[in-house]
């Protein structure tokens, strides 16, 4: 099992609480309008529309919400928005 420094540990932590505490069923209901790069949220987590991380997708992320193979998807980390399939920002978590 890998070790998690400080640092992943509370980025988890914080994502994983984000996450719980939003709800995937709401989210899924709620989710209409495409996120903004401008975003206060996107911005602070460095969100792109397109990743430049090898193998890190929102598609591929623990957080994303909604039918495999939509282009825009719902993520418990930005609530009430869509995110790119192939977008990615810094709480990018891989699906377990």
């Amino acid at each position: 099992m890998k070790n998690l420094d400080r640092r992943d540990f509370l980025k988890l932590s914080g994502s994983t609480l984000i996450g719980m505490t939003l709800g995937g069923v709401a989210l899924r209901a709620n989710a209409q309008e495409k996120l903004a790069l401008d975003d206060p949220t996107a911005v602070a987590l460095k969100y792109v529309h397109v990743s430049e991380v090898e193998g890190e997708y929102c598609d591929n992320c623990m957080y994303i919400q909604g039918e495999d193979g939509a282009e825009w998807r719902p993520c418990a980390i930005f609530p009430g928005k869509v995110v790119a399939a192939k977008g990615h920002c810094t709480a990018w978590m891989k699906k377990g």
